[in-house]
């Protein structure tokens, strides 16, 4: 018996083996003592202008619950590179802060990244993905 997978079910099913890929080259993050995740994370909040986002934010930026999140978070939190802020008016509203020391790791292991990101995907094909990275993003 023949199974037919149909073209969406096939980009996922490649995707899926693509972040498996990923996930074990961007092991030479382990070099700056994080993961890939954890390096998503600090990515995530070195962005933002004050170097920090509600963990609900968190959540939602990378597709996680905020309790996946918060579990996350502690070995960040416990070895320094993230503190806990509570909100000045809300004390149910927690932030996730970059500290200093995880800046700095951020943007030793940011080197790290881009060398491994250019490995897999060369900047040539990375520009003749972005259709792709449109549809996953959007």
């Amino acid at each position: 018996m023949s199974i037919v997978a149909n073209n969406s079910l096939k980009l996922l099913l490649n995707l899926a083996k693509a972040q498996v890929i990923i996930s074990r080259k961007f092991d030479r993050l382990s070099t700056h003592g994080i993961g890939f995740s954890d390096f998503a994370l600090l990515y995530l909040l070195y962005q933002t202008p004050a170097g920090k986002l509600r963990r609900i934010d968190l959540a939602e930026q990378t597709g996680l619950t905020a309790s996946a999140v918060t579990r996350m978070l502690a070995p960040l939190e416990k070895i320094g590179l993230v503190a806990r802020e509570s909100h000045a008016r809300d004390a149910r509203v927690t932030y996730a802060v970059l500290t200093e020391t995880g800046k700095t790791l951020f943007e030793d292991a940011l080197v790290t990244a881009n060398a491994t990101a250019r490995d897999i995907i060369s900047n040539d094909n990375a520009k003749s993905l972005k259709p792709l990275t449109d549809i996953l993003v959007g």
